[in-house]
């Protein structure tokens, strides 16, 4: 139930007991007041209204006066009638009183509430990228202004947070990747010396290979790092076209671990960032390429979902959350060349694009990995 509807339950409850007892207060006084103490007579009469002696609202005669077929009411029968009659009436005035309370409380309630609904708003626009919208609330300096001007300055300390994050990111780039690039350069340049003797060939070999690890390592960083700060740009991407050019980049790998793809995609319009989605699903393919057995398969189907499952070892049910962690994997640290990133990458990415990545073990073996990206509804024309 929402706050407005709440609100507006209680304002009316609140009414509605004050009636009901406003209500019993005026019956238990007119329980205990009787203005007459004879009876009343129910009698026709053409005499003018000024010339009868009225007490209370009745005409007061002799009761050998009246005629025979007049009728006569106790003090009872009377304080019962207007009682019913005082009842009756003051309930359906409540009832028409409780409707309108109901109405103005859901006005009122709306008021009240309308610079909450500026503040989800603001939220609901904000963006890792786009942290430029304020609430700017105007008004009484009361508790909801205080609210909203708490949630202004949160946002400026997120801005800058955010900007020296974004300067860490450039600098750490570039500054991690230049030593690297030296360095093989200088390998590759000592390993091409004509003197160069075969235990320093199988040195530089195994320097090449650990760089060449240092830097995927620092470039799946970097991504993940930009992946958890949200998407720069926006624009329409078909996710089907992608799995095929990652599928054929990593034909290569596929061949030497000699593993094969069985695809089945439809056309898939998804709104975001064309090079994130190239990394998620390439690290999905490359994941399910190095985790496999020999002569296994990786099926890639694209419907409501992407699915990406393969043949490898068997996974143990509770070893999956795990796998969605940095650095977490199932082999030993040295067994395999990948940096353990991969699948936290691929988390970060979806919910990045606001979708999500789980994963289960596969029958018989291997993984199977679901990512649910939201689809934007626009079918490729025939």
């Amino acid at each position: 139930m929402k706050l407005r509807t709440r609100l507006t339950a209680w304002y009316a409850g609140v009414f509605l007991i004050a009636g009901i007892a406003l209500i019993g207060l005026n019956y238990w006084l007119l329980a205990d007041f009787s203005p007459l103490s004879d009876g009343v007579a129910v009698a026709r009469t053409t005499a003018p209204a000024e010339q009868l002696d009225v007490y209370g609202g009745f005409t007061a005669v002799e009761a050998a006066q009246l005629p025979a077929d007049t009728l006569v009411f106790s003090p009872a029968q009377v304080k019962t009638d207007v009682m019913s009659t005082v009842l009756w009436q003051s309930a359906i005035a409540l009832v028409v009183a409780a409707i309108i309370a109901v109405w103005l409380g859901w006005v009122v309630a709306g008021r009240v509430l309308e610079p909450l609904h500026s503040i989800t708003s603001t939220a609901n626009r904000l963006e890792a990228e786009r942290l430029d919208h304020r609430i700017e609330l105007d008004g009484p300096p009361d508790e909801l202004k205080e609210l909203a001007d708490t949630f202004d300055g949160m946002l400026d300390r997120l801005a800058s947070s955010f900007d020296s994050q974004k300067r860490f990111v450039a600098n750490a780039s570039h500054e991690l990747r230049t030593p690297l690039a030296v360095q093989r350069t200088l390998i590759e340049v000592a390993l091409a010396a004509p003197d160069a003797t075969d235990d320093m060939r199988r040195l530089g070999a195994h320097l090449l290979d650990t760089n060449e690890r240092s830097e995927k390592l620092i470039d799946g960083l970097l991504l993940l790092a930009r992946s958890d700060r949200g998407l720069a740009t926006r624009e329409l991407v078909w996710l089907d076209e992608i799995i095929d050019d990652e599928v054929e980049s990593c034909g290569s790998l596929a061949v030497s671990k000699e593993v094969t793809f069985d695809v089945s995609t439809r056309p898939y319009l998804v709104e975001g960032d064309p090079v994130l989605l190239a990394q998620l699903i390439g690290n999905l393919l490359r994941n399910a390429v190095l985790y496999n057995k020999p002569g296994g398969t990786v099926s890639v189907r694209l419907d409501r979902e992407l699915v990406v499952s393969n043949t490898g070892p068997t996974v143990p049910a509770e070893a999956v959350p795990g796998l969605f962690e940095p650095f977490r994997r199932l082999r030993d640290r040295t067994g395999t060349a990948g940096s353990g990133l991969g699948l936290s990458i691929v988390q970060s990415v979806a919910r990045a694009h606001q979708g999500a990545a789980k994963a289960r073990p596969n029958g018989g073996g291997g993984l199977v990995v679901q990512v649910n990206l939201p689809e934007t509804g626009v079918r490729q024309p025939a």
